[in-house]
């Protein structure tokens, strides 16, 4: 049988008023007998254009899946949020279930399933926005309007390394209806999304648009994220657009996180450095942050101002023009550079509308390069 050429293309832009300038889709990649060459081409789209669409991948094996995923970074084993999904009080806990066979790998969606890939009677839910944001959609409009769930890079950001790379398979996609986004922020900015879409941004992006002043400060400066974050933030709430929390002083105390290992928390650059490009990405989970360690030395530790602060640098990269929602297709597997982009949740599903995804990311066996070039 002929070997067929990997065929990439760029990705059609949403609408004709977008800027977004990332993402390819690959056709005829053959996954589970990926070739060295086939894999390096990969690789490289992944470095330039941060999202790989490879298409018509619905046998994939979720094995095939987290080899694919390692391939990326040979010497990582470990889930990227390590043992978080076992905390009850994490705010990722109800999002995720492990695939026993493979777990490394886990299963996201939304219904009833009688059995998945060795998990039996499984009930998935969608992240709705009601369950994590300050001030929701109103119930009567609920299925017609949407938000942006959480903005976020795929990372425990306490004890391991963030990913480098997601790899995110649509096993099955609602069909057909469409939402309005909106961003509900005063802008009285919106978007027209398919259903159950995942949003990307270009890191890349969000650093270049920054006024050069901004560019000199995030090149410099550095974001001390909260230890177990995920548990520490859970009492609070987000902003409407997803971006960071709003501040109420409801984020746990550290006498009641797990025990805290000071060596573990981590201090970030608030810029990766792409390692096949050289290009800065303003890489910052926004909802995890507790501290930034200024330029000059000094830690802003006001949590309100440390917040805002962020907010006012990544708010304009989430702008429409610059947000790519991805339109699922079964067989879809999308890989996305973790350290070069923020992506979101988005939808609001009513009970009998099934989507059913496999995710794998895995913690990186070495720190994100700094614009310094150091390893952190």
């Amino acid at each position: 049988m002929a070997v067929k050429t990997l065929e990439v293309r760029p990705l059609q832009a949403p609408n004709p008023t977008s800027a977004v300038d990332f993402g390819v889709e690959i056709y005829n990649a053959d996954l589970e007998n990926l070739s060295e060459a086939d894999f390096q081409t990969i690789r490289n789209a992944l470095y330039h254009s941060h999202v790989v669409v490879l298409k018509n991948q619905a046998s994939l094996s979720a094995k095939a899946q987290f080899e694919l995923t390692k391939r990326f970074d040979p010497t990582s084993e470990s889930y990227g949020h390590g043992k978080t999904l076992d905390a009850k009080r994490s705010v990722l806990h109800p999002d995720l279930k492990t695939i026993p066979h493979q777990p490394q790998v886990q299963v996201i969606g939304n219904g009833l399933y009688d059995e998945y890939e060795g998990l039996k009677n499984i009930k998935l839910v969608h992240p709705h926005h009601k369950t994590f944001h300050k001030v929701a959609i109103p119930e009567e409009d609920d299925l017609d309007f949407t938000r942006f769930y959480r903005w976020h890079i795929d990372a425990a950001l306490y004890a391991l390394n963030p990913p480098k790379v997601t790899s995110l398979i649509a096993i099955k996609v609602p069909a057909g209806r469409r939402q309005t986004l909106r961003y509900d922020d005063g802008t009285g900015e919106e978007m027209d999304v398919p259903l159950g879409t995942t949003a990307f941004v270009s890191g890349q992006n969000m650093y270049n648009i920054l006024s050069e002043e901004d560019q000199e400060f995030v090149r410099n400066a550095k974001v001390e994220y909260a230890p177990h974050p995920y548990i520490w933030m859970s009492p609070a709430k987000s902003r409407s657009d997803g971006l960071g929390m709003v501040s109420e002083g409801t984020e746990l105390p550290l006498s009641d996180l797990p025990p805290v290992d000071e060596s573990a928390i981590k201090i970030l650059p608030m810029c990766w450095k792409n390692p096949v490009t050289g290009n800065l990405a303003l890489q910052i989970h926004p909802s995890a942050i507790k501290a930034i360690h200024l330029p000059n030395g000094e830690v802003m530790t006001d949590l309100k101002e440390v917040r805002d602060l962020v907010h006012r640098l990544q708010r304009p990269a989430i702008s429409p023009k610059y947000v790519y929602p991805h339109d699922w297709e079964e067989g879809d597997c999308v890989l996305f550079n973790n350290q070069g982009v923020l992506h979101s949740v988005v939808g609001a599903f009513s009970p009998e509308e099934q989507r059913l995804f496999r995710q794998c990311n895995l913690a990186s066996s070495e720190g994100v390069e700094g614009p310094d070039g150091k390893l952190y």
